[in-house]
């Protein structure tokens, strides 16, 4: 059974300075354009069906949104279409932010 596995901001920010990570951004554009954690790519949770497939070729995939929510989906569903190191970041966006982690305009992240 494919499965996914929770991260906290915490355990994020250092697998980020510490190896390779293909970070997703999964909310809807008008919320990407308040800012996007560095370095994440924009997939809109309702593109994923769509463009999943160059996902199943990346070692360590994290998802997230606003809370934690639409992220588990996009993580469940990546997971079962063959992604493996699938993560759900807990508590998404405001998490991040509640850290005091930085965000970057939508423009200087990726757009897929």
């Amino acid at each position: 059974m494919s499965t996914y596995s929770e991260i906290e901001v915490k355990e994020l920010f250092e697998m980020m300075a510490s190896q390779p990570l293909f970070i997703v951004d999964v909310r809807n554009d008008d919320e990407v354009a308040r800012g996007m954690i560095p370095s994440a790519v924009h997939i809109p949770l309702a593109m994923l069906p769509v463009q999943y497939e160059p996902l199943t070729r990346i070692e360590n995939i994290v998802f997230y949104c606003h809370s934690g929510v639409r992220s588990a989906h996009a993580a469940a569903f990546a997971s079962s279409k063959g992604c493996k190191n699938v993560y759900n970041l807990v508590g998404g966006v405001l998490a991040w932010a509640k850290a005091g982690h930085p965000f970057v305009p939508k423009d200087e992240g990726k757009t897929k």
